[in-house]
C-alpha cells in the first residue's frame, strides 16, 4: 500500500504506479523521485472511497467455489478441475442448454461466479482485488455493480455467439471461434470489462487527470491487455478468448457513456443508478435461484460415485500386481504353476499409473521369471516340493516391502481410499 496516496503497490515494485512515491521496499540508497503533489491529492481523494462490492463479489466467488468443491466430494483432485457434471449443475455456459428447447437463460449470468479449478479462482480473484477497487472508487459502488454484471454477461454472450465449428479452421480463427460446445465459466469476462473501463477512463479524462493517473490508466492499460491476449492465443484450446474480448468491449462501451465521481465534487448517486444497481443484483439472485431450482443432484451423485480415470488405472494395476504376487507365493510354497502365462500377460497389459509403477512391475516380473526357471517342472511328484534358492525368495519379499511402501503413498495420490 502506497504511504502517499493509498494505492495498491505490487510486490517488488520500487515506487507507486499512480503517484510515483517510493515504496517501503525501495533501497534507501536509490535516488528519491519527486512526488507529484497533484497526483497525491487526487489519489487520496479518490482512493479513500470504499470498495465494499469488490469484496462482496470476491467472497461470493469463493463461496460458490466451496459449494462446488463439496459437490465434487472435497477431494484434492477436484481442486485441479471440477467434473463436467458439477460445472453444468452450477450454471456453466453450454450453448445447447441455453438454446431451445431448454432455454436455460440463467447460464448467461451464473458463469461469472463459478470457476473450473483452484488456480482459475486464485488468478481471477487476485485480478479482481487489483483492478476492482480502482473502478469502484472512481465510479462508485452502484456503477461498479452494473459494470461487473453487464460486462460479465457480455463476455458470456460473446462466448455463446462464437461457438462456430465451421469458422474454427486455423490457429488464428480458433483464437476467437470454438469448434466444440464445452462448458465455459469464470469471472474473466467481467475482469476484462473492468480493464476496458479503466482503459477508456484514462483516455476520456486524460486532460483533467494528473500525471500519475495518466500513466496508470488509459494507454497504460495496453501492456496488460496485450499480454493477456497473447496468453489467450497460446492457450486458445482451453481459454475462452471470446468471453475476454466480449467483456473488454462491453466495459469500454460503458465507460464511453458513463461519467465518474470527480474528487471534490459532492454529488449524490442518482436514483437511476441506484435502481440499475438493484436490478443488476436482482438478476444475479434470480439467476442463481433458477440454478438451484434446476440443480441436477442425480448427475452429481453419479459423478462422485464414479472414480476418475486415474483411480481406475491405479486399481486395475494393483489388481494385476496382486495376481502376480499370489501366483509367486503359490509357486514358492506349493509349486503350483497354474495360469502362469495368463497372469504374466495380464500384468504386462495393465496400464501403469506412473513411472515408478512401471519400474516395480518390471522388477516383479523379472523375479517371477527367475523363480519359474528355478522351480521344478509342474509334473514333479506329489508332496512337498524341493526348496527354492533362498536368495530368490528373499529378493521377492524385499521387493514386496518396497511395493507396499509405494502402495500406501499411491493410494492417497489416486484417491483409492475414498
Amino acid at each position: 500500500m502506497c504511504r502517499s496516496c493509498g494505492a495498491i503497490v505490487g510486490a517488488g515494485q520500487t515506487q507507486c504506479a499512480v503517484c510515483g512515491a517510493p515504496s517501503a521496499t525501495q533501497p534507501t540508497t536509490a535516488p528519491a523521485r519527486q512526488v507529484d503533489r497533484e497526483t497525491v491529492r487526487f489519489a487520496r481523494a479518490v482512493l479513500n472511497r470504499p470498495y465494499k462490492f469488490t469484496i462482496i463479489f470476491l467472497m461470493a466467488n469463493i463461496f460458490v467455489f466451496l459449494l462446488m468443491w463439496e459437490s465434487s466430494g472435497l477431494t484434492t483432485n477436484a481442486l485441479a478441475g471440477f467434473p463436467e457434471e458439477v460445472l453444468v449443475a452450477y450454471g456453466a455456459k453450454l450453448n445447447f442448454r441455453i438454446a431451445g428447447p431448454n432455454y436455460e437463460w440463467w447460464r448467461f449470468i451464473a458463469p461469472m461466479f463459478i470457476h473450473v479449478n483452484l488456480i482459475h479462482l486464485l488468478v481471477n480473484m487476485y485480478s479482481l482485488l487489483m483492478v476492482g477497487p480502482f473502478v469502484e472508487k472512481l465510479y462508485g459502488s452502484a456503477k461498479f455493480v452494473v459494470f461487473w454484471i453487464l460486462t460479465g454477461i457480455g463476455g458470456v454472450v460473446a462466448s455463446y455467439l462464437t461457438v462456430r465449428p465451421q469458422l474454427a479452421t486455423n490457429a488464428f480463427a480458433r483464437f476467437i471461434f470454438k469448434a466444440e460446445d464445452v462448458p465455459s465459466a469464470g469471472a474473466s469476462g467481467a475482469l476484462f470489462g473492468l480493464v476496458g473501463v479503466l482503459f477508456v477512463f484514462g483516455i476520456k479524462f486524460r486532460r483533467e487527470l494528473p500525471e500519475g493517473f495518466k500513466r496508470a490508466f488509459g494507454t497504460g492499460m495496453l501492456p496488460i491487455i496485450f499480454i493477456n491476449l497473447f496468453i489467450g492465443f497460446l492457450g486458445r484450446g482451453f481459454i475462452d478468448n471470446a468471453a475476454h474480448l466480449g467483456g473488454l468491449l462491453s466495459g469500454a462501451a460503458l465507460a464511453v457513456a458513463v461519467d465518474y465521481q470527480r474528487p471534490g465534487v459532492r454529488r449524490a448517486i442518482t436514483g437511476a443508478w441506484r435502481v440499475m444497481q438493484i436490478l443488476a443484483l436482482a438478476i444475479v439472485l434470480i439467476g442463481f435461484y433458477k440454478v438451484a431450482r434446476n440443480f441436477d443432484r442425480p448427475a452429481l451423485q453419479a459423478a462422485r460415485a464414479a472414480p476418475n480415470p486415474n483411480t481406475l488405472i491405479f486399481l486395475n494395476y494393483v489388481n494385476a500386481m496382486n495376481q502376480v504376487q499370489e501366483t509367486v507365493a503359490a509357486i514358492i510354497h506349493k509349486n503350483d504353476q497354474s495360469g502362469v502365462n495368463e497372469v504374466i500377460a495380464h500384468a504386462q497389459e495393465a496400464p501403469a499409473p506412473d513411472a515408478r509403477a512401471v519400474e516395480l512391475r518390471d522388477q516383479l516380473l523379472a523375479i517371477f521369471k527367475q523363480i519359474l526357471r528355478a522351480s521344478p517342472p509342474p509334473d514333479h511328484e506329489p508332496g512337498r516340493p524341493p526348496p527354492l534358492d533362498q536368495k530368490l525368495v528373499n529378493q521377492f519379499y524385499e521387493w514386496r516391502k518396497t511395493y507396499d511402501e509405494w502402495l500406501k503413498r499411491a493410494a492417497k495420490t489416486y484417491n483409492a481410499t475414498q
